[in-house]
């Protein structure tokens, strides 16, 4: 009987271990310091430019967790600039105070100054980024979040790759992206395009002046298999992504499990992610990875740069001189106006339901909204010193004609919580656009139509609101792919089309068994989209066009989610050392 009882008292203490050596594994604190200073860079043989940057790097560091764990990022701002990060695609629930959009969340951290984000990452898995949301810095300050499931590789819902490789796609300015910024808002003019674009940070081989050690490199070994992280850091380009001689298979996208998507092509807006599994099944050699423009506004849009950045993916064997000195193969590059393939992409991916549990997509809606996004014009603003106010009016963007404009004193979130809005923000938000017209025709070019006026605008929703939201482009200035993303949610994708929004016919179309979940959906050019989602995170969420260009012209607004019924389903208080506006 002792030893019996011994046995049993032994088992215990050793399952008890187990639980706790489990528990601990399962739900760790990441933990980071991220130094946002000056970094002397050189690109495209041009002298060495100054940049911000976090910890001397670009782009700047990977964060990698598991589902559950707590991430801790102590920011600390030796730069010459106001600073915040932003963590795209967290929900942040319970931890509205760590979003990072300057004057929504937060004021900014100043120069010299510091604060500490601390969110969870409960019930996601997949690649997220980071990036700043202040001015344009966040063309230079970005980086990868790539949060697994808590039982590591082998817990993935696809075959287990044998190596990750993060695959980041941004823009490259030979200017100030400050300076840039501020001379766009002071004259009224937008900023120019980029001059290259960039993966992992280097342009590759085919900008004048390219140098070896500007192309990144990734090594693989034959018949291998990879899970590519594709983020499309850009401030302002929709990107086609391929890699020559193979495919890829697409099974998640802004960190939400898709179904298997076979592709030669990727297509990624600015603020998206995509998850695919690639075979090295070609010969033993080198290959391009290519990223290139989709401009979905030409003929009316901006210019932009009509160029291509590479990396050179390098099979393990292929260093042998005959290789070696072979050139990469490079993959056909779509039309930059492909708007074909684009939307083949966009909208042939559907959500990968696991464990047999149905789609969570909600079927009662509480409110609906019909939201215009799109460009237009308004009168100078008093700030726009060098702005021409004896010229017509100057670029402007909004949504249902409301240009949103953030607060200069006191950040959305803590005017919320304090329950004072007046003279911070206004809770008139409109649920459909003022005037109906023909939103994709020629009734567009009225010079009435694309008048617009600067507002702080907030749409206020009960907690646990469901909410549905046709996003229309309108062709006014021009017709093109806007990124729309919603801080805060992911949200499903019922639909999306060409022209007008036309209800009968398009709730037909209605995926409702598994649509794709995201939190960042391009809108089809002069199109539109339906998207639904449940409002159950209380705090100021701000929604706004992902190409930064269009941000400071005033294409957002802000979803103000009311408390719920209990402590946990509230806005907590601020943390102590959240920083305070100057």
């Amino acid at each position: 009987m002792i030893y019996i009882s011994m046995t049993l008292h032994w088992s215990l203490l050793l399952f008890i271990a187990i639980a706790l050596v489990s528990s601990v594994a399962q739900a760790a604190v990441v933990e980071h310091t991220f130094n946002v200073g000056n970094f002397s860079i050189s690109q495209l043989c041009q002298p060495p430019l100054i940049i911000t940057a976090v910890n001397g790097q670009l782009p700047g560091p990977t964060i990698y967790a598991r589902e559950g764990d707590t991430v801790v990022v102590h920011l600390v701002n030796t730069s010459p600039y106001s600073m915040t990060l932003h963590w795209h695609g967290v929900l942040q629930r319970g931890t509205p105070w760590a979003d990072g959009p300057a004057m929504v969340t937060q004021c900014p951290v100043q120069p010299g100054g510091n604060y500490t984000y601390r969110f969870n990452v409960d019930g996601q898995e997949g690649t997220l980024w980071w990036h700043a949301h202040v001015s344009f810095h966040r063309a230079t300050v970005y980086g990868a979040l790539v949060i697994r499931p808590r039982g590591g590789a082998k817990a993935y819902p696809f075959p287990k790759p044998d190596k990750e490789h993060v695959v980041i796609l941004g823009e490259w300015w030979n200017a100030t992206v400050y300076d840039m910024e501020r001379m766009a808002f002071l004259t009224g003019i937008p900023a120019p395009h980029a001059d290259a674009y960039t993966i992992n940070g280097k342009p590759g081989d085919f900008y004048n002046c390219s140098a070896p050690n500007q192309t990144a490199k990734f090594e693989v070994r034959q018949n291998g298999t990879y899970l590519l992280r594709i983020i499309n850091a850009g401030m302002n380009t929709p990107l086609f992504f391929k890699v020559a001689k193979h495919r890829l298979t697409v099974v998640g996208a802004d960190a939400c499990y898709t179904k298997p998507y076979k592709t030669d092509v990727v297509v990624v807006s600015p603020g998206q992610t995509v998850d695919a599994l690639m075979v090295a099944s070609a010969a033993v050699g080198r290959y391009y990875m290519a990223a290139s423009p989709y401009d979905s506004a030409i003929p009316q849009g901006p210019p932009f740069s009509d160029t291509t950045a590479t990396a050179i993916l390098q099979y393990a064997g292929a260093r042998r001189k005959t290789v070696r000195w072979r050139p990469p193969v490079l993959p056909r590059r779509p039309p930059v106006n492909d708007t074909a393939t684009a939307h083949r992409f966009f909208s042939g991916m559907t959500a990968l339901l696991r464990h047999g549990k149905p789609s969570a997509v909600p079927l009662a809606v509480d409110t609906h909204m019909y939201v215009t996004v799109g460009l237009g014009v308004s009168l100078c603003q008093p700030e726009q010193l060098l702005c021409n106010r004896s010229a017509p009016p100057v670029f402007s963007s909004s949504m249902n004609n409301a240009s949103f404009v953030v607060p200069k004193n006191t950040s959305l979130l803590e005017a919320h919580f304090r329950r004072e809005p007046a003279g911070v923000y206004t809770r008139d938000f409109p649920d459909t656009p003022p005037v109906v017209f023909d939103y994709t025709g020629d009734e567009s070019d009225n010079a009435t139509m694309q008048f617009t006026t600067k507002s702080t605008k907030v749409k206020t929703l009960r907690y646990n609101e469901t909410v549905e939201m046709v996003l229309q482009n309108t062709r006014l200035i021009a017709k093109e792919s806007h990124p729309m993303h919603i801080h805060g949610f992911n949200f499903f994708i019922l639909a999306q089309g060409f022209g007008n929004y036309d209800k009968r016919r398009a709730e037909r179309r209605f995926n409702l068994v598994d649509p794709q979940e995201r939190n960042t959906i391009a809108v089809p050019t002069g199109g539109w989209a339906v998207i639904r989602f449940v409002a159950d995170n209380p705090g100021m969420w701000y929604m706004h066009c992902h190409f930064d260009a269009h941000i400071s012209l005033g294409l957002a607004m802000v979803l103000e989610v009311l408390d719920g019924p209990t402590p946990e389903t509230s806005v907590p208080p601020p943390p102590a050392d959240l920083p305070r506006c100057s």
